[in-house]
C-alpha cells in the first residue's frame, strides 16, 4: 500500500513537491532504484555489451561517473530508435551520474559509415547548424522530462547534465598537428579489421577516406572528453562498438593515470517482428519532436506493438519496476484482445517524451476514436474533456455551421480541412473519407448530422489514420 500523505494548504503545493512526495511514496516499493546499474540495464535489455566488468565494480563502490552519448546532426529531430541509448543515459542521470549529450557538429560533416551500406548525403551548413540547435534542445527536454517521469517512479537523485558540440574543439585542431601528436597511436590494421569498414571495403561502392577516418575522429572525441571533462564511459549502438573501442584504445595509450579506466557500453539495435527498423511507421520515422510526430501518433505507434515484444518494450522504454511489469504481462495474458499492456506502454512512453498528462490525453483520444471494452474511457469524461484533449494535440478544427450542415461532402472537406475541391473529389471517389466514431464511409447519401456529438462535434477521417474532430460554431 502506498503511504498516505497528510493534507497541506493547496497554495503551498508545487509540482516539484508533488512529484517528490509521489516518488518518495513509491521508492520503498521499487527495488530497481538500488539495483546494481549495469546488471539492471542488462536485465531490462538496454545494454548489449560492456567493455569491462570493472565498470560495474566502480559503480557498486558508489562512484559517480561522467558518461556521454553522441548524435550527429543528420536530421532536425531524434526519432524513437534513438530512445534506446537515451534511456541508458537517463537511467544513469536519475541515479546521480553526470551525462554529456554530444552533438557532432564536426563529425557530422564527415559521416559515420557504421550500419550503412552507402555513403550519407552531404548536408548544407545552415541546415546542419539548425539541426545542431534542435537536437541539443531536444536532448535537454528529454532529460528534464525523463527526470520528472523517473521521480514519480521513486528515483530521487539527479546528476548534472552537459550539452556539448565537438566542433568547439575540432576547429582548433590542425591536420598536421593531429597526425603528429595522435597518428602514431592509431593502428591502420585495427581500423581495417572493424566490421563497419570491412563490409564497405567488400561492397561494390567501397568507402571514401572521409568515412574511413570517422572512427579516428570519434576516438579523439572520447579522448578529449576523458582528458578535459573526466568522462569515463561512452554509450552507443551495437554498430558503434568498433568506434568506441578505438577511443578506449587511444585513451589507454595516452592516459597518465592507469587506474582511471575508460569504458564503453553498447545498446541493442532493435527491429520490429516484421523486420522493419524500429522507430519507423509505414516507412516513415516516428520523431520525438511533437511538431513532426504528434504525441497522439507516438502513442499510436506503441499501442500497436505486437504481443511478442510488448514486455521487452515495457522494460526498455519505461521506468515501471520489473516486478510490476510481470504483473502487467500477467493481467494482459488474461485477455490479450484488450491490449492492456500495450495501452500502459503507450501511455508511459508518451508521458516520458512529452511530459506528464500527454499519455492520458492520447489515451482519451484513442478511447474516443476506437471505443472498446478495454478502453479506459470513464463515464465522468465529458465532451469538453475530449475536445480539450484534441485541441492540445492540434487535432481539433473549428468550422462555421453553415459551412458544414447541409453542404455536399466535397464542400465540407474543402471548408473544414482546407484542401482543394479537386483533392476532396479524389478522396471521395477513392472511398477514403469516413465520418463518425464508427468510421462510416462517406457515400452520396451520407449526412454529417447523423454522426454529431451533442449537435456540435463530429469526427472525420481521411486515409487510414488521419483523424480530426470538428467543432461547429
Amino acid at each position: 500500500m502506498v503511504p498516505r500523505v497528510g493534507l497541506i494548504p493547496r497554495a503551498a503545493i508545487s509540482r516539484r513537491y508533488v512529484q517528490k512526495v509521489i516518488g518518495s511514496a513509491y521508492s520503498s516499493l521499487n527495488k530497481d532504484v538500488d539495483a546494481p546499474l549495469v546488471s539492471h540495464l542488462m536485465e531490462r535489455g538496454l545494454l548489449a555489451n560492456v567493455t569491462s566488468p570493472n565498470l560495474e565494480e566502480e559503480l557498486k563502490a558508489g562512484k559517480k561517473i561522467k558518461l556521454y552519448l553522441g548524435a550527429d546532426p543528420t536530421a532536425s529531430s531524434l526519432h524513437v530508435g534513438n530512445m534506446v541509448p537515451l534511456m541508458v543515459l537517463l537511467h544513469f542521470f536519475v541515479r546521480g551520474h553526470n551525462p554529456i549529450a554530444l552533438v557532432g557538429g564536426a563529425t557530422g560533416e564527415v559521416g559515420d559509415p557504421s550500419g550503412r551500406t552507402t555513403e550519407r548525403q552531404a548536408i548544407a551548413n545552415q541546415v546542419r547548424a539548425n539541426n545542431i540547435e534542435s537536437i541539443h534542445s531536444q536532448m535537454k527536454v528529454f532529460l528534464e522530462r525523463g527526470k520528472e517521469y523517473a521521480f514519480q517512479k521513486g528515483f530521487e537523485q539527479e546528476g548534472t547534465a552537459e550539452f556539448l558540440n565537438n566542433a568547439d574543439w575540432w576547429r582548433n585542431v590542425t591536420m598536421l598537428g593531429f597526425l603528429g601528436t595522435y597518428g602514431r597511436h592509431i593502428r591502420v590494421s585495427q581500423m581495417l579489421g572493424r566490421d563497419s569498414i570491412k563490409s564497405r571495403l567488400n561492397s561494390e561502392q567501397g568507402i571514401g577516406f572521409n568515412e574511413f577516418t570517422y572512427q579516428v575522429l570519434q576516438a579523439y572525441d572520447f579522448w578529449h572528453l576523458y582528458s578535459n571533462h573526466e568522462c569515463q564511459l561512452q554509450i552507443g549502438g551495437n554498430d558503434q562498438w568498433g568506434n568506441i573501442t578505438a577511443g578506449i584504445d587511444l585513451i589507454s595509450r595516452l592516459r597518465k593515470d592507469p587506474k582511471k579506466e575508460a569504458y564503453g557500453a553498447t545498446v541493442p539495435l532493435l527491429t520490429t517482428p516484421s523486420g522493419e527498423k524500429f522507430g519507423k511507421s509505414a516507412g516513415n520515422a516516428v520523431w520525438l519532436d511533437s511538431k513532426l510526430t504528434k504525441p497522439y501518433d507516438l502513442y499510436q505507434y506503441f499501442v500497436k506493438s505486437p504481443d511478442s515484444v510488448v514486455e521487452t518494450y515495457l522494460k526498455m522504454f519505461t521506468f515501471i519496476s520489473l516486478e510490476e511489469i510481470k504483473q502487467i504481462i500477467s493481467q494482459h495474458g488474461q485477455d490479450e484482445s484488450l491490449r492492456y499492456a500495450q495501452r500502459r506502454l503507450a501511455t508511459e512512453v508518451t508521458d516520458l517524451v512529452h511530459g506528464a498528462g500527454a499519455g492520458q490525453r492520447a489515451e482519451l483520444i484513442s478511447g474516443f476514436l476506437f471505443p472498446s471494452p478495454g478502453s479506459s474511457m470513464s463515464a465522468t469524461v465529458t465532451n469538453e474533456d475530449i475536445l480539450r484533449a484534441f485541441e492540445i494535440e492540434g487535432l481539433a478544427i473549428e468550422a462555421n455551421r453553415n459551412e458544414v450542415v447541409g453542404q455536399p461532402w466535397k464542400s465540407v472537406l474543402s471548408n473544414v480541412l482546407g484542401i482543394s475541391r479537386s483533392e476532396a473529389g479524389r478522396l471521395l471517389k477513392g472511398g477514403g473519407v469516413y465520418y463518425g466514431r464508427q468510421n462510416v464511409q462517406v457515400t452520396n447519401g451520407s449526412n454529417v448530422e447523423e454522426s454529431m456529438v451533442d449537435g456540435n462535434l463530429f469526427v472525420i477521417r481521411t486515409g487510414k489514420s488521419s483523424y480530426s474532430i470538428v467543432k461547429l460554431l
